[in-house]
């Protein structure tokens, strides 16, 4: 009887030690659709659903974004653990580019920045004020 009753102690202990650790990875992911090509971390990525996650709890700033086809790993320049009301991104949108600038989840908020020599590209395409150069 006494074997039984640490059988299902121990059974029940497991688990909840599995639904705890479940729920806790859920909140350091988040799967979202992007409906325009962007750009992560100098990386251009096609329109799509993508997963966004912690590389690993052990690192805790750097950030993965993968779809089947593209992976990208980021390290933001700023990383608040305090946790979002609800998962979301934001894009600054410069000339035809959209550029993620953060990331929030219920594990955190992740600040992206944006590479200046890409925002410029991207302003000076917008403008039309690219310059040409050519000989004939």
């Amino acid at each position: 009887m006494k074997k039984s009753y640490l059988t299902v102690v121990f059974t029940l202990t497991c688990l909840l030690g599995l639904g705890i650790s479940a729920r806790a990875q859920d909140a350091d992911k988040i799967a979202v659709n992007i409906p325009f090509e962007f750009v992560a971390g100098g990386d251009t990525l096609p329109a799509g659903t993508y997963s966004l996650s912690r590389v690993s709890p052990e690192v805790s700033r750097a950030l993965a974004i993968r779809n089947c086809d593209n992976s990208v790993f980021l390290l933001p320049m700023v990383f608040d653990g305090a946790p979002a009301d609800h998962a979301e991104r934001s894009f600054e949108h410069i000339g035809d580019k959209y550029f993620l600038s953060k990331v929030e989840t219920l594990a955190g908020i992740y600040s992206i920045r944006t590479p200046r020599a890409m925002t410029k590209v991207a302003q000076m395409k917008d403008d039309g004020s690219g310059s040409s150069s050519g000989t004939n």
